[in-house]
């Protein structure tokens, strides 16, 4: 069996190279995976991986799970961001 080099984030903020058929390191899940391709640089492939970590959000969703909001804090934030919203829509619309 031919093992192939895998670019893959596995904990939130780390990075690993692996050399394993089954793409599994130690129990942890794969947040994003980018393939070596035949003869491709680890340039090339390190940018395909962050192209592709910033396509599915996922720096966005570890930051907003890296600290707990009570729901009061969060209601409160969801509501001033749809205030801003609708102040930029406004704006849009005078134009």
């Amino acid at each position: 069996m031919r093992l192939k080099s895998t670019l893959c984030l596995t904990n939130p903020g780390k990075a690993a190279i692996t050399r394993h058929p089954t793409g599994i390191v130690w129990g942890w899940f794969f947040l994003a995976e980018v393939r070596l391709q035949e003869g491709e640089s680890l340039e090339n492939a390190l940018r395909r991986f962050k192209r592709k970590v910033q396509q599915e959000d996922i720096i966005k969703e570890v930051k907003r799970h890296s600290y707990y909001l009570k729901p009061g804090e969060k209601s409160r934030l969801k509501q001033a961001l749809a205030r801003k919203r609708n102040r930029k829509k406004a704006r849009r619309d005078q134009e």
